[in-house]
């Protein structure tokens, strides 16, 4: 069971070593898992499942009645993706409340009836997930409550499990239902109430990069919450424990700063080494471990430079060929590694990982980018759910800017289409649209337009960067078929000659139709 269980995650995520997962077969020997269990109530729903075991989940049960999910957890779920509970007991229960100091009995959350709603909606996700579909990393569909939940594999000597958030184990997992699945959880979920700053205060062993932040100024960068600040846009951080540091001989933050910035003292600066090397570590937009995985790409960072992850190995690689060479064992490793135990960390601001070597900015390669409008927080709105959009604000998006005619929107959501990620900008008419793309390393790049071609009414239109024609003509009415009408169309190739942010035009010379995929840059 325990072989089975690791060897289908580690097919799953790539990101464990194969030696470790011989070692822990080896030792689970010894006793069963925490994950070993299943049980098949296919009949039942999920409160159904509840009440045939009210004594050992009462409290849990009192909870989300008074927060109004009875007949939720009755029921299937309208979008037909079932529920996914996970069911603290009334040990765990008693527990949460004896860490809790906001309440001191089971009675003061039944009296709280907006907090007992949140506290039990909290703990389904929208989504019916069995845990061979758990992924290392958020779930892909919120909680009844709105948020992501979180998942990590814990390996130990003598069992395996996942964690919920890092909070809660999963000891008794899979139990089917007929609306979902139920996992027993070892502590109940504390929802995320800390922004990145604050996670970096409450936690020791992670007080020279908190210091770092201050000592830079770029507190404001990380501590604010995405729920109240909605022009905020997500971001990820990947933090050196303390640990790490000491491993270099940095026990404080002013050895920091002498080993990064000795000739500098001015680091609220922008240019400061400091500045720099602190705002290096946080990414722009939220990534969790699994979204690093099959791709080998440039990250933006709020630094001059951005930061190039290589997720195409068994093993997450930060600056892959740019670190000096250690072993471990008899592999060379010549790249920042992840802190996978301990990443996967979820705030209000985004998310957090932990890294096993300082990092220090390094000259990035090239990479394939592909842009496809994900700087716009209400286009990312609209991706959750399947429709035309009408963008009739434009003053609501800030990297795209068009005239002459109506701009939408189109999700397709898992609708088989050939637009890559099933979704596109469409205008019509005599128009100018342009989009202007995240910085991207200088050198030499072939550009490639992802647009429907297979349409008499599409326009014939001119592709211009940074004000500079790019390629002939581009003729949309032809070229794709019936079943891939979104076509790769090869533009020709550019030279950038600094790391900036570049303006992406379209005029049509002949007005139509213009449905717009991405725009992708490929080292030449």
């Amino acid at each position: 069971m325990i072989f089975k269980m690791i060897y289908l995650n580690a097919m799953k995520r790539g990101t464990y070593i194969i030696g470790l997962l011989l070692v822990v077969v080896l030792f689970s020997c010894k006793r069963e898992p925490i994950v070993a269990n299943f049980e098949d109530v296919e009949k039942s729903s999920i409160y159904d499942y509840l009440m045939e075991n009210k004594e050992e989940y009462s409290s849990f049960i009192s909870i989300l009645e008074t927060g109004g999910l009875v007949k939720t957890l009755s029921a299937y779920n309208p979008d037909g993706i079932g529920y996914t509970l996970f069911l603290p007991d009334n040990a765990a229960i008693n527990n949460f409340i004896d860490e809790n100091d906001q309440f001191s009995s089971l009675n003061d959350i039944l009296n709280d009836q907006a907090y007992a709603a949140a506290f039990s909606r909290y703990h389904v996700v929208n989504l019916g997930v069995h845990t061979n579909q758990f992924p290392f990393g958020a779930f892909s569909e919120p909680t009844l409550s709105g948020d992501f939940l979180t998942v990590s594999f814990i390996i130990e000597p003598d069992t395996s499990y996942y964690k919920i958030n890092n909070q809660a184990s999963v000891i008794f997992p899979n139990i089917e239902v007929s609306n979902g699945f139920v996992h027993k959880v070892q502590t109940a979920l504390k929802p995320i109430t800390f922004t990145s700053y604050q996670w970096l205060e409450q936690n020791q062993g992670y007080s020279i990069f908190k210091e770092a932040i201050d000592l830079t100024g770029l507190r404001p960068l990380i501590d604010f919450n995405l729920k109240v600040d909605e022009n905020r846009q997500p971001l990820t951080m990947l933090i050196e424990p303390d640990r790490i540091y000491n491993e270099k001989g940095i026990n404080n933050v002013n050895d920091l700063a002498a080993f990064i910035s000795p000739d500098d003292t001015d680091y609220t600066s922008s240019t400061n080494p400091l500045y720099n090397f602190v705002a290096y570590h946080i990414l722009n937009g939220q990534y969790f471990v699994d979204n690093f995985e099959g791709t080998s790409t440039n990250y933006i960072t709020n630094s001059e430079i951005p930061l190039s992850i290589n997720g195409l190995g068994i093993d997450l690689a930060i600056n892959k060929g740019k670190e000096d060479t250690i072993y471990v064992g008899e592999n060379p490793v010549d790249y920042i590694g992840f802190l996978y135990d301990e990443s996967n960390v979820i705030t209000q601001s985004g998310a957090m990982h932990f890294i096993d070597r300082v990092m220090v900015q390094r000259a990035p390669s090239r990479a394939t980018r592909t842009f496809e409008f994900y700087e716009e927080t209400l286009l990312n709105e609209y991706r959750q759910e399947i429709g035309t959009f009408l963008i009739e604000d434009k003053e609501a998006l800030s990297t795209i800017e068009w005239s002459g005619a109506d701009l939408s929107f189109v999700e397709l959501g898992e609708q088989q289409s050939s637009a890559w990620g099933a979704d596109y900008l469409e205008i019509n008419g005599d128009f100018t649209i342009s989009y202007t793309i995240p910085r991207i390393i200088q050198g030499r790049y072939m550009v490639f337009l992802g647009a429907e071609a297979y349409n008499e009414q599409n326009a014939l239109v001119e592709v211009f960067i940074d004000g500079k024609k790019i390629g002939s003509l581009v003729d949309l009415s032809t070229g794709g078929t019936s079943n891939n009408p979104f076509q790769r169309i090869e533009l020709g190739t550019i030279d950038f000659t600094r790391y900036s942010t570049h303006k992406v035009e379209i005029r049509p010379l002949i007005p139509g139709r213009f449905l717009w995929d991405y725009i992708r840059f490929e080292p030449f």
